[in-house]
């Protein structure tokens, strides 16, 4: 059970659509480099909720420490001592491809570190296609959640990436209940002009879901965020696209526009934050180090409703 303090973190709202993630039997997490205490907070927290119990790799003895000062009660997870992060990093990896987890979370490592050792083409686990960060924005206040991707991994994606950072958000999206999502490829203009290549590959992709070579989806663009998000906004500039104010996933067209965009939104917002890797054999979970336990819960309830 959550405890009076973590309570009061969530809005009632949220702690409902929290549990209603919460998979058949619990999953099994493997966390790299373990002696992160937000990361070892949200792992407890999930446990206590039935939602997955942990494999800890890392340095033991760090590990036990930051247990202690932050009264983590991690008796009941296994640990696996590895003298190095890329050693953790690889342990955690391994534990996935051999079946013994089913999530990949990174804990006090870098991200390049825990991704090189996910994406070793003998070792690793790869998937076919390509990977992509898709964040999972909930806001109480507006009662909407919304997808936003990549914001982290692909910097400048081509028309080519662009696709498959479409079809992982679409799927991920589909995992969490949106039958066919709504995705907004964002411009700073709706109308196509050569001189700005985000509208270019907007009108490309687009016409490619219309073809059918982007499934399962409803792609439009150009859109400007307020028309994609806002009903209000499409109408009073007359827009009638099937997408505008209604969009369920926002895709970018590079990764400054979207990082900033996410940040802002956690910032100024009170939109909790939680996201993971699609495309590999297994989710990844690779929240940054700042962010908080309750955002790193989410992703760890988002990484088990896919394996559902």
């Amino acid at each position: 059970m959550l405890a009076p303090e973590e309570k009061a973190e969530m809005e009632e709202k949220f702690i409902s659509r929290l549990m209603s993630m919460r998979p058949d039997s619990p999953r099994t997490i493997a966390l790299a480099c373990a002696d992160d205490a937000d990361a070892l907070s949200a792992v407890v927290m999930a446990n206590r909720l039935d939602f997955a119990t942990a494999i800890l790799c890392g340095d033991s003895t760090r590990i036990a420490q930051v247990a202690s000062e932050n009264d983590l009660d991690i008796s009941q997870f296994k640990i696996i001592d590895c003298q190095s992060d890329i050693k953790s990093a690889e342990m955690a990896v391994r534990l996935v491809r051999n079946g013994h987890a089913d999530i990949l979370m990174k804990g006090h490592i870098h991200t390049a570190d825990i991704l090189r050792a996910a994406l070793n083409r003998e070792t690793g686990i790869r998937g076919p296609g390509k990977l992509s960060h898709v964040a999972i924005m909930y806001s109480g206040q507006y009662d909407r959640t919304l997808f936003l991707t990549d914001i982290a991994m692909i910097m400048y994606p081509t028309l080519s990436d662009k696709v498959h950072i479409i079809n992982n958000a679409v799927s991920f999206a589909r995992h969490m209940g949106v039958d066919m999502p709504r995705v907004a490829c964002l411009c700073a203009v709706e109308t196509l002009n050569p001189a700005m290549q985000a509208t270019v590959d907007a009108t490309a992709l687009q016409q490619m879901n219309q073809r059918g070579e982007i499934a399962d989806c409803i792609v439009s663009g150009p859109l400007a965020f307020d028309i994609a998000v806002s009903p209000d906004a499409a109408r009073i500039k007359g827009v009638t696209d099937p997408v505008a104010g209604q969009a369920d996933v926002l895709m970018f067209h590079n990764i400054e526009a979207g990082n900033n965009t996410i940040k802002a939104m956690v910032q100024f917002g009170d939109w909790v934050f939680g996201g993971i890797v699609m495309g590999a054999t297994a989710p990844i979970i690779v929240n940054s180090r700042s962010d908080s336990k309750l955002s790193k819960l989410y992703s760890i309830a988002c990484a088990c409703r896919m394996q559902k």
